[in-house]
């Protein structure tokens, strides 16, 4: 098979894994492994949670400098660059104990998978659907949940065989690698010619086009912000939370697995419901049912109820990250692409300021409380508000 005659599905397959390494091991591999990071490091959780910040600030960084157009290159060099930076930086933090290296490790990650996440996507969707194989975009985003699934595992068995927090850095290093050598494969390089720029003539309603030129766009900005706030705090914390409890320690090793397998049909079920019901309906809903996750996860001490809260979490936050930007595009569809782009950046923006806020909101109502309860049910509570705002 030539590189340029790869089929759809492999294309989608190799965006798959690209995602999976990326986000699902390169951004998220730290919750499970944070319980053995604050055993064998006697980590603070308000540490912790400042250990995760930096990791969504370097994100935000990533995606906003991803999405400018005056990067030189091609796409391809980007997202495959950004999964090495991804598999170095994770293996990295098994070189140091000093907190202040970790900050700086875990910013240069989200940096890494942000680039992944925005070229990989942005190749492939190109390509899907050039080919008239757009739906296989689905096929692609669920790597998130792939990946969340496939490091919980890793996790679990590499810990069931006596590894150390060290050892789980490496590994989800020397796997991002592998996933990485593979998505190299089956994403070839793909010549094609090139479209000659001219500098952007922009009408002059587009010019006076602003992301905050209505209330529906102000009231789907602070949504997306409270989301971001909303699901993180678990997302980043809930193998900490089960491990904390007594009554939780048999869902540690199945609670992050629980997140991903829900993840990973989430895109195409969203999609679906939206279609149906309209998509700020869509993101309403999924919110409701993400407080309702974060909230049992925050007080049952049965681990049924526990499971079924981090699944209502993996089902719907990826779902969330997807109805929002496609509602912020239909809601300046009309002003141009350059106005497109600019309520993408601050839909972006909001979301990652909310982000980056949660873990260390956490950590120092934490040190406060002396657990996670209060700062997820405010979590829950900031989910309820998001649904109220952007709803009609």
């Amino acid at each position: 098979m030539s590189p340029i005659s790869r089929s759809p599905a492999a294309l989608a397959f190799g965006g798959l894994l690209a995602l999976a390494a990326a986000m699902g091991i390169g951004r998220f591999v730290y919750t499970p492994i944070l319980p053995f990071m604050t055993d064998g490091l006697q980590l603070p959780p308000d540490d912790a949670g400042l250990i995760a910040s930096a990791n969504f600030l370097g994100y935000l960084a990533g995606a906003l400098a991803g999405a400018s157009r005056s990067l030189p290159g091609n796409p391809r060099l980007w997202f495959l660059g950004g999964l090495l930076a991804s598999a170095l930086t994770s293996a990295a933090m098994a070189l140091t104990t000093s907190l202040s290296v970790f900050l700086l490790i875990r910013f240069a990650s989200g940096v890494a998978s942000a680039f992944a996440l925005v070229f990989s996507t942005s190749l492939i969707l190109e390509r899907l659907t050039a080919a008239g194989r757009g739906g296989l975009s689905a096929l692609h985003f669920a790597g998130v949940g792939c990946g969340i699934s496939f490091s919980a595992v890793l996790v679990a068995l590499l810990a069931h065989l006596g590894a150390d927090w060290r050892g789980l850095w490496l590994a989800s290093g020397a796997a991002t690698l592998c996933f990485l050598l593979i998505a190299a494969f089956l994403v070839p390089s793909e010549p094609s010619p090139q479209p000659v720029t001219t500098p952007a003539q922009s009408s002059p309603d587009e010019a006076q086009a602003s992301p905050f030129g209505s209330a529906s766009r102000i009231r789907l900005i602070l949504a997306y912000g409270l989301f971001g706030f909303g699901y993180v705090i678990t997302a980043t914390f809930v193998n900490t939370i089960a491990r904390a409890n007594p009554a939780l320690q048999s869902t540690e090793a199945f609670v992050w697995l629980t997140v991903g397998l829900c993840a990973a049909p989430s895109i195409y079920v969203w999609n679906r419901i939206a279609a149906r019901m309209g998509t700020r309906k869509g993101f309403a809903l999924a919110c409701v049912l993400e407080a309702a996750g974060v909230a049992l996860t925050a007080v049952s001490t049965a681990p049924a109820l526990f499971l079924f809260g981090a699944a209502l979490l993996g089902a719907t936050f990826m779902g969330i990250t997807a109805l929002g930007l496609m509602e912020a595009r239909r809601e300046v569809s009309r002003d141009g692409p350059a106005a497109i782009r600019q309520m993408l950046a601050v839909l972006t923006a909001s979301f990652g300021v909310g982000q980056m806020a949660g873990p260390w909101v956490a950590g120092q109502m934490h040190h406060l409380t002396g657990s996670f309860t209060a700062s997820s049910l405010a979590a829950a509570a900031a989910l309820v508000v998001a649904a109220a705002l952007v709803v009609k």
